[in-house]
């Protein structure tokens, strides 16, 4: 049993630490070195070892494989995210120099997406033990669609933007970080509402992907925040230390589906185990359904990311030309001939009548 004083520590402690993150991005908009992100990213991988360590001492080696296991799938799954952000900068432009804020402000949505989503699981798990049919279900089916389904979330968030710019005033150039800017003695909104609105609804789709992944590691509360907490931590500085590198993985969306899909049979067979449904087998436990243990799915976990790694970097070797996030027009609203005739959003200054 893990102590309530060292519950009431780890959240006050990794606030701060998040706190501190943000205010660090606000104050010193800059593009962090190869060197800053990989100490910065080894700082926090280190951290969440030693919290795995004390889960050890101070609970036991369940609950600290638990942790493990659910740090690395969401972790899997942030990079995941990450992808998708680096293709959202490249999309609308954005100055690197102030990437690091608009990144922060992605990963407290995509903490405050994640903690709504946990308390809705928890207290579901809570109340429906069936309802681990549906996570289930629903890991597998999102397993497949991460490998062979169509991607429609281009033409979803060029739909969203064509809306946006039909009824707010955008200017189509960046003023500094401001979200919104003088024109012509009237005040508008800059792109960075789009990019910000681009990254909430990315992570409102991930939190969606990733809540039922961590309950099928372990159902405890505090070990699905923490381990959420952890693996959003470094997120700013792993999006600087990967940049183009995160769009050659292309296995790694393969690696992260077979976890999904593993984690989503693990939760039928629990579901099977833990059954009170009167349609499937009575409504009594089903015996035969094996249980997948923690040591099992941590191994699983570590293999297919390992694999997928390194396929990739064996295919980016073999073949370096593999297309770049800047060639990806997901997130534009204009033709390509219309964009080639265009000056970019970072290249063009705001015509600006008036100060603020």
């Amino acid at each position: 049993m893990i102590p309530v004083w060292f519950e009431i520590t780890s959240f006050v402690v990794l606030g701060a630490i998040l706190v501190g993150d943000l205010v660090l991005a606000y104050m010193r908009p800059h593009i962090p070195s190869i060197r800053e992100s990989a100490i910065w990213v080894s700082i926090y991988v280190v951290l969440a070892l030693i919290f795995a360590g004390l889960l050890f001492l101070l609970g036991d080696t369940t609950q600290a494989g638990e942790f493990l296991a659910g740090w690395l799938t969401e972790y899997s799954l942030s990079i995941d995210n990450l992808f998708v952000f680096v293709i959202i900068m490249a999309n609308f432009s954005v100055p690197k120099k102030y990437q690091q804020e608009i990144l922060m402000v992605g990963i407290i949505l995509a903490l405050i997406f994640r903690g709504i989503f946990i308390l809705l699981g928890a207290a579901l798990i809570e109340n429906f033990s069936w309802i681990f049919y549906i996570f289930g279900a629903f890991l597998v089916y999102t397993a497949y669609t991460q490998a062979f389904g169509k991607d429609h979330s281009a033409e979803g968030e060029s739909r969203i933007i064509a809306f946006l710019r039909k009824r707010i005033a955008i200017t189509d150039t960046f003023d500094g970080n401001r979200i919104r800017t003088v024109v012509d003695g009237k005040k508008i909104f800059t792109p960075i509402l789009i990019v910000f609105i681009a990254i909430g609804s990315t992570d409102l789709l991930f939190a969606l992907d990733s809540i039922p992944a961590i309950f099928g590691i372990t159902q405890d509360p505090f070990l699905v925040f923490t381990a959420n907490i952890f693996a959003l931590m470094g997120l700013r500085q792993l999006y600087f230390l990967l940049g183009d590198l995160v769009d050659k993985l292309i296995y790694l969306k393969y690696g992260i589906a077979f976890i999904l899909g593993f984690i989503g049979v693990k939760l039928v067979f629990h579901a099977l185990h833990e059954n009170e449904l009167p349609f499937i087998n009575g409504g009594e436990h089903v015996e035969w359904a094996p249980d997948i243990g923690t040591g099992l799915s941590l191994g699983v976990i570590v293999v297919s990311m390992a694999v997928a790694t390194i396929a990739s970097l064996i295919k980016m070797k073999r073949d370096p030309d593999l297309p770049n996030p800047s060639e990806l027009h997901l997130g534009s609203t204009k033709d390509p001939a219309e964009e080639a005739s265009t000056p970019k959003a970072a290249d063009t200054p705001v015509d600006k009548s008036a100060e603020h």
